[in-house]
């Protein structure tokens, strides 16, 4: 699959690796594609990697992750260009900067503004509840982290469910896309208890059922 990372940093950089290393085609957004910085990625990711502008990446790719800081997705989407018809990955989360609130509340959601930013893309979100140190091995004690995904294009959420379940997760479907309005409050409990004494950030959670 030709996968196109718009945010590479630790998000991004570790999924786009972990995939480039899987034998997917990624390509890593920049401004700057040669610098010494990407060249680094590049070279850790391995002979399936390579970095272009954000339009490139974008044009190239049949699924796009979105894995900016907040602030800076809707002008990342903009000069990302026409997403129509590919499948974008919304890894964000709306975070005050004192990350103890979001600016976006239960009325909405970052993941249906996205999708208005990106009017004919096939938006999913994933990969905003755990941290990037659970990304890059989310097995525990043999058991994979939980992983919910949402959104409204069930084909897409099928790839991107595949994408996850080959790294290692539990990826469970919460629904459409208006469910982002609950995992990302979700993200916000992650990543409080993250900083939180006694937990740190390598723990993930489960969801255990009855037969």
């Amino acid at each position: 699959m030709r996968i196109g990372v718009i945010g590479s940093g630790n998000v991004g950089g570790t999924l786009g690796t972990r995939w480039a290393k899987n034998g997917h085609t990624v390509v890593f957004s920049s401004r700057a594609p040669g610098s010494r910085e990407m060249k680094q990625l590049v070279d850790t990711a391995g002979a399936m990697a390579r970095a272009a502008s954000v339009p490139e990446t974008a044009a190239t790719s049949e699924v796009v992750l979105l894995a900016t800081p907040w602030p800076a997705s809707r002008d990342a989407l903009a000069a990302a260009g026409d997403l129509s018809g590919k499948i974008l990955i919304d890894a964000t989360n709306p975070l005050l900067p004192s990350l103890d609130g979001l600016t976006v509340g239960t009325s909405s959601s970052g993941a249906e503004q996205v999708a208005g930013w990106a009017p004919r893309a096939r938006v999913v979100k994933a990969f905003n509840t755990v941290g990037y140190n659970v990304m890059a091995n989310p097995r525990f004690d043999g058991r994979g982290a939980l992983l919910f995904y949402c959104g409204d294009d069930a084909p897409a959420k099928e790839a991107v469910r595949d994408l996850a379940a080959e790294l290692g997760f539990d990826p469970a479907d919460a629904g459409p896309l208006v469910r982002a309005r609950l995992l990302e409050p979700f993200a916000l409990l992650w990543i409080s208890l993250a900083f939180s004494p006694g937990h740190g950030r390598d723990f993930a959670f489960q969801m255990l059922k009855r037969n």
